[in-house]
């Protein structure tokens, strides 16, 4: 309950002080990526259950002869870069928090097509609350693998405290700043789960 209020109370401030760069951030991707502005996509939310998440678009609509969506590397601009690297595309996700979709902290939410791929063990992640940052975005983001993440999402899940993610949200705040982890290795983002090794 003291997470939820936390949460409901610090997304509202949030949007209402943030307001001014949101529309601005939103202004700039209409005239350098065109429309729509806002990314929304279905993904899985507490106990799997399907919501659809918010976010800035940062990637341009880019197809090949045959009508097929170009790779990340192609369609990514050094704009929807920054907006990546800034985490500035993750604004309107306060949005999903005040919904009570998302949490401020908690693992990030993945693909609805992943569910199926998760070992017993990783699907704990789900059992709470996804969050706009968490605990394996403070200790890798994109740069680690898969089973690293999931590691690092079920610690989460079994040690949440509201002490725990008032450490996370600092130490977010610190990442943003050196923009670190924001890529996997080789990769604009981060490479597609195929599945566990376990």
């Amino acid at each position: 309950m003291m997470k939820r209020l936390f949460d409901f109370i610090s997304a509202l401030f949030g949007l209402m002080v943030l307001l001014p760069v949101i529309v601005v951030v939103a202004i700039m991707i209409h005239c350098k990526l065109g429309s729509p502005v806002f990314f929304r996509q279905i993904r899985p939310g507490k106990d799997g259950k399907p919501f659809r998440m918010v976010k800035f678009r940062t990637m341009r609509d880019a197809v090949d002869a045959q009508g097929n969506t170009l790779p990340d590397s192609e369609r990514m601009t050094p704009f929807g870069q920054f907006l990546r690297s800034s985490s500035l595309d993750e604004l309107p996700g306060l949005w999903n928090v005040l919904k009570g979709e998302m949490s401020l902290v908690g693992p990030r939410p993945l693909l609805m097509e992943y569910l199926p791929l998760y070992s017993k063990e990783q699907y704990r992640r789900h059992d709470v609350r996804p969050g706009v940052t968490g605990w394996a975005q403070v200790n890798g983001r994109n740069a680690i693998s898969w089973e690293d993440k999931f590691k690092l999402d079920v610690w989460y899940v079994d040690h949440c405290s509201f002490w725990l993610d008032l450490k996370i949200l600092f130490l977010t705040v610190k990442k943003v700043l050196v923009r670190d982890g924001i890529n996997g290795k080789g990769e604009v983002t981060m490479s597609k789960f195929t599945g566990s090794n376990d």
